[in-house]
């Protein structure tokens, strides 16, 4: 069984345990505990060297950053219906949202979030929120006419995306305005196996 080193209220960790229960798979959920410092003891820090989470443990083969990480269970899953490695444009398509999954989204919804709930100075916040906007106007009409990022089903580029843009309310962002972005996260809620992002205390 996997075993996912695991901040229940990170974007990041939900990615993984989202995609984790699409694919139908058994794992264990271990929590470390970021507030204490717990990601730079000696032991997290042998799983990464990076003190970050999530950490995905496959029988000892460890596997950080969570885009890593759902590479990782679709090629050993073989799910290709999620990351179509034979097709080679599905496949570049897949890797730019994952490039946006790791610049614009970071630096805008996942910066005004952790900000929001993890506590930030003003600054910080306002310039996620900006940030939040702009990949928003960007994003919102690419899936004009679309269910998916990618192609004609969901992709990991779908999980990649989700969890932060999925927080928007928590971070204070508006996406009324935005009602592509509304209707595709409909469509990520309701795929068989999605699991909700827990909303914080």
């Amino acid at each position: 069984m996997y075993k996912l080193y695991d901040l229940s209220l990170s974007g990041h960790c939900h990615r993984a345990r989202l995609f984790l229960n699409l694919l139908g798979l058994d794992y264990e959920a271990v929590p470390v505990d970021l507030l204490s410092g717990e990601h730079l003891q000696e032991a997290h820090l042998k799983r990464n060297p990076f003190g970050k989470v999530p950490v995905l443990d496959d029988d000892g083969y460890l596997v950080r950053e969570s885009n890593a990480i759902l590479v990782y269970l679709a090629l050993k899953h073989k799910a290709r219906d999620w990351y179509p490695t034979d097709d080679a444009k599905a496949a570049a398509e897949i890797q730019q949202w994952l490039n946006v999954a790791a610049s614009e989204l970071l630096q805008g919804p996942a910066k005004a979030y952790v900000a929001r709930v993890f506590g930030g100075d003003d600054k910080t916040y306002n310039e996620g929120v900006e940030l939040s906007h702009k990949l928003y106007a960007v994003l919102d009409p690419l899936l004009d006419g679309r269910d998916w990022l990618v192609g004609d089903r969901p992709t990991i580029a779908d999980v990649a995306l989700y969890s932060y843009v999925s927080r928007a309310p928590i971070a204070g962002v508006d996406i009324s305005g935005y009602g592509n972005i509304q209707r595709w996260l409909a469509n990520v809620e309701g795929l068989a196996g999605f699991v909700a992002m827990p909303d914080p205390a």
